[in-house]
This record gives structure tokens, sequence and C-alpha cells, in this order.
């Protein structure tokens, strides 16, 4: 057996090691340790580094360097399982996924942070290295200043501060664990990513079983809730909005040309099968927008909402065919009511948007006057209500007989619960700016 062989086989053996630690540690990631395939793959660096690492994802598999794993294994065991462990819960945040939409640099440090920060503060002697003394301590003080140390608000620390070259050295050295290389913007891996959401799900299932038992996770629970908070799923959630009608015309994709030209060349001018002229299509329908235009309401943000939710809208085959769309602003009071039919009015309602109301948010006066509109016959096919909002407000008792969204410009433990009968989506800024609907 030659020595490449024989490397080959014991670095296997030794990832093996790493990955039974976690699963023996932390049960809850069984699902997502049986979702990656590990592959061998000598010198893993970015390209023009000087160095190499010695892991990397692409979501499907697990790349590693056999010659890294020994070397590592030799000088600091526990490094091996703690770099497979640090990887893996990238991919349950989702972080590699978001690429293209963030700032790299700054997204590169602000995952590595949050992904050790959920390792250390589970304090497990199985993942620890020597050098975690001073990362407690650099996460100790940006806690103070960013409140959790979740990807998305270390990244907004950043954005909003910066961090010097020296900052950046000492983050890295004390943070970075795996590499990036494969790391790609969602729309490239779509597929990928609908899987790890599913095992993210899955994970946060079986986490409450283990918090049961006492253990530190509490950083794990918060930045498993806030990578799968339902932000994420908006464009799905619109889609409910949507319903199947009739849609005539030739289906092409049940019609038989062969039959068809045969019957006319045997028969004349008589086919053997007739086209199918029924094919069922989603078609945006009637449905309301509601904008809070209470006091703390910008315009800019409203004015990104829309256009976001024109993005995916417009994406719908048929849009705009036949629909009626109420655009509703409300403080306290309902203070204006737009009726969109077309693509063009639409475009046209955002470019020259100006708010009114800056009062306080009561939910209740734009269910009232839906229903007042359905009384006067406004809508044909009511669909659902939208209602975008920043603040808090007071919910209607009485559940709607048509779908019902609301969505928010963050995450807020201390609001009000929104009733059970709605849908809820969370819709930071830096999403609402984002591109990713085009």
């Amino acid at each position: 057996m030659d020595d490449k062989k024989r490397l080959l086989e014991v670095a296997q053996k030794v990832m093996a090691m790493a990955r039974d630690t976690i699963a023996v540690n932390l049960r809850f990631l069984d699902v997502a340790l049986s979702a990656l395939g590990t592959i061998p793959k000598y010198d893993i660096k970015e390209k023009g580094a000087l160095t190499g690492g010695g892991m990397a994802t692409d979501g499907e598999y697990l790349y590693y360097d056999p010659v890294w794993v020994l070397k590592t294994y030799m000088e600091e065991p526990e490094k091996v399982a703690r770099t497979y462990l640090h990887l893996m819960l990238h991919l349950v945040f989702f972080h590699p996924f978001e690429y293209g939409r963030l700032e790299s640099t700054y997204w590169d440090l602000a995952s590595d942070i949050a992904v050790e920060a959920v390792i250390l503060s589970m304090d497990k002697p199985e993942f620890i290295l020597k050098g975690d003394a001073v990362a407690r301590d650099i996460l100790k003080a940006l806690k103070r200043s960013t409140g959790t140390l979740t990807a998305e608000k270390v990244y907004r620390y950043l954005q909003t501060n910066g961090i010097s070259e020296s900052g950046k050295i000492e983050w890295f050295v004390n943070f970075h664990k795996d590499e990036h290389i494969y790391f790609k913007p969602k729309k490239e891996i779509s597929v990928i990513l609908e899987r790890w959401q599913k095992i993210s799900e899955r994970v946060k299932t079986d986490i409450k079983n283990f918090s049961k038992e006492g253990r530190n996770i509490e950083e794990l629970d918060l930045s498993l809730k806030d990578a799968t908070r339902e932000r994420y799923d908006y464009k799905a959630l619109l889609n409910r909005f949507m319903s199947i009608h009739e849609d005539v015309r030739i289906n092409d994709d049940e019609f038989d040309y062969i039959y068809y030209t045969y019957g006319m060349d045997l028969l004349g001018n008589m086919p053997l099968i007739e086209p199918l002229e029924y094919r069922d299509s989603k078609k945006i329908r009637d449905f309301a927008i509601v904008i809070d235009t209470s006091a703390s309401t910008k315009g800019d943000t409203v004015k990104a909402f829309l256009n976001k939710t024109y993005n995916i809208l417009s994406q719908t085959e048929s849009f705009f065919t036949k629909v009626c769309i109420h655009i509703i602003m409300c403080d306290n009071e309902v203070r204006s009511d737009t009726r969109i039919t077309n693509n063009e009015e639409f475009l046209n309602y955002t470019e020259n948007l100006t708010l009114k109301g800056f009062g306080s948010t009561d939910f209740r006066p734009p269910f009232r006057y839906v229903e007042e509109l359905r009384k006067k016959g406004e809508f044909d096919d009511l669909r659902g209500l939208i209602y975008f909002t920043d603040g808090y407000g007071i919910y209607p008792e009485q559940m709607p007989d048509y779908s019902v969204l609301f969505a928010f410009l963050k995450e807020d433990e201390y609001a009000p619960e929104i009733p059970v009968w709605a849908y809820k989506v969370v819709l930071p800024p830096e999403e609402l700016e984002s591109e990713e609907d085009l």
C-alpha cells in the first residue's frame, strides 16, 4: 500500500471520528450529518491564497484535505471535529446561500462569528480549542454592541461601524475555520437551499427535546430561529393569494398533433382529435394591500415593499390579465384607497407614492373597510389581504373568510402575537432592497 493511499485511509477514519463526536454530543444534528457526504480534496483554498484550509462545502458535499486533517489531528485533535461542526452550522443557518445579496467580506466575518458564538456557548469539551479564551473575550465585547450574535446582526454592525484591517485579521484568526470557496447566491443553488430549509426545520424540532435536558443551547436556538424565520417565505406565502381559474386556450402539453394531422390527411377537413381548449393556470385576481402609515413608516421602505411585491407577482403567468388590487393607506383609520387594474397603474402608483396618515396604529379599520367594498361589489374573487406594518396595533378579533398576511419590518419579541388565523413574514429593510426576486 503506497503512502498516499494509507494517508487517505487514516484521514477518512479521523473524519468518521469527528462525525461521530458531533452525532453523539449533538443528536439533533443527525439529519444534517446524514445529508452531507464527504469527499477528499487536496489543497482546498481560495484562488490566489498563499495557504490552504482544511474543509469546505457546497451544500451537497463536505470536501476535506486529508493532509490537513492528519496534521491538525496530531496537533490538536478537537479542531477537526470543531471545523466539521462549524461547517455544518453554516448550512443549518443558510449562511452559504446569502452570497450575491450581501457584501462577501463582511458576511464571511459575520457568519463565522455567529457559528463560533453558538459553539462556544454550548461549552462542550469535545469542541473546545486552546485559543478559545481570546475568542470569548472578543464575542463578549461584540455582544454588548449587537445584543445577540446572529450573523445578520453582526453583519449590520459591520456595515454601520466598519472594521479596521487589524480587526479583520484578528477576527479571521480567531473565528475562521472552514473555507467559503463554494458559497454561492441562492438563485444558483435553489434546490440545495430548499433541502437545507427542510433539514433546518427538522433540527429546530429535534432541538426541543435536547433543550429539556438542560443543555446550553440558548445561542443555538436563537440563531436557528433567526435563520428559519418566515421572512424567507414571502414569495411562497404570496402564492396563497393566487387561485386556479379556467384559462380558455389550447393546452399544448396535452394535445397530440400526430392524431390531429393524420385525421386531417385521411378524412379531409376532419381531425381525429380536437385540441383541448381548457388549461388551468394560476392567476392573480382580487386582493388588498394595506400600508401602515403611522408616524414611524417611511416612504422609501413602503416603496421597496411594493416593488418587491410587484416583482414577485409579475413573474406569475398572465399577471394583470384581469385583476383588482386595492392599495389602502391606514394609521388608526383609513386614509386613502387606490384601485389597481393593470401593470401600468401599479408602476405609476409606486413611482408617485405619497403617504397619508402618521397617527397611531390600529389594524381593524382596513378589515371593516374591505367588507364594505365587498358589499358594494368591488371584488369578484377576494383572495386575501396583505398588511405591511412596522408598529404595534390592535388586531381584529374575528377571522375573515379570506387569507391574511402581516408583513413586518423586524422581529419584536415584545410585540403582541398576531391572530392564529393570520400568516406572518419578516422583511427587514436590507431584504426589501435586494434584487433576488427580479
